[in-house]
């Protein structure tokens, strides 16, 4: 099997060679592609074609996509101003003369500007207490940013505590607390995750989150009533 494959590559090569070395023999295919692309015309001209479309539509969609990006930026941040303002209206529906959010995610909802308008949704929801609209504009947001994708999470989990929904409110101050950790926002969540297990009457996961904010954020705002919460908690455990 061997020698039948060196063989092969053998005769390959020295076929190589004779294109390169006969000029009769590179004549010879030269007609051959000459007599394939003649008969396959058609069929030559339409995978260039495709390949063609292909290449143009992708290099037309992102170069779309940027300018779209950049319109809706330029939306967003008077959006942004009004809910900052407290002018929760304007930042949802817009003024007359720019967009809210909810303009921007119909008009621009594929772009990251439009992304973030979701999450500036939820928070304004939140914030006039249509809770469940809240939740669906939040879940709707997605980002590869720690922080902000952390705080979705934790608004969530807000939503939810108003609901007095504890089970759901815990799961997700959870994933904030779970999302590429740091010692400044994670303790807040892990505080909130406590909370919320407590008042669902899970005393043991509540536990758990204080001792991870003992055992790993010494030194953050929350450390010192964390300690207290975990012996508290504690003593419960121990009667």
């Amino acid at each position: 099997m061997a020698k039948t494959k060196k063989a092969s590559a053998r005769k390959g090569k020295e076929h190589g060679n004779d294109l390169l070395e006969s000029p009769e023999a590179l004549a010879e295919q030269l007609t051959r592609t000459e007599e394939f692309l003649e008969k396959n015309r058609q069929l030559v001209f339409a995978i260039g074609a495709v390949i063609i479309l292909g290449v143009t539509g992708f290099i037309f969609y992102n170069y779309y996509q940027s300018n779209q990006n950049t319109t809706a930026q330029k939306e967003l941040f008077q959006a942004v101003y009004y809910f900052e303002a407290d002018s929760l209206g304007q930042a949802l529906n817009g003024d007359g003369n720019n967009y809210g959010f909810l303009d921007i995610i119909d008009l621009y909802g594929s772009t990251k500007a439009g992304n973030l308008a979701n999450f500036y949704t939820g928070a304004t929801y939140l914030k006039m207490g249509d809770f469940e609209s809240a939740i669906r504009y939040l879940k709707a947001f997605g980002a590869s940013d720690d922080l902000v994708q952390a705080r979705a999470y934790s608004l969530i989990g807000d939503a939810y505590m108003e609901q007095l929904d504890y089970k759901n409110a815990a799961d997700y101050y959870q994933q904030a607390s779970d999302y590429k950790p740091n010692k400044q926002f994670t303790p807040v969540y892990l505080t909130k995750a406590a909370i919320a297990y407590e008042r669902q009457g899970d005393l043991s996961a509540a536990l758990k989150c204080y001792t991870t904010i003992v055992d790993k954020f010494y030194g953050a705002a929350e450390y010192q009533d964390a300690k207290k919460h975990k012996a508290r908690l504690e003593a419960l455990a121990s009667k």
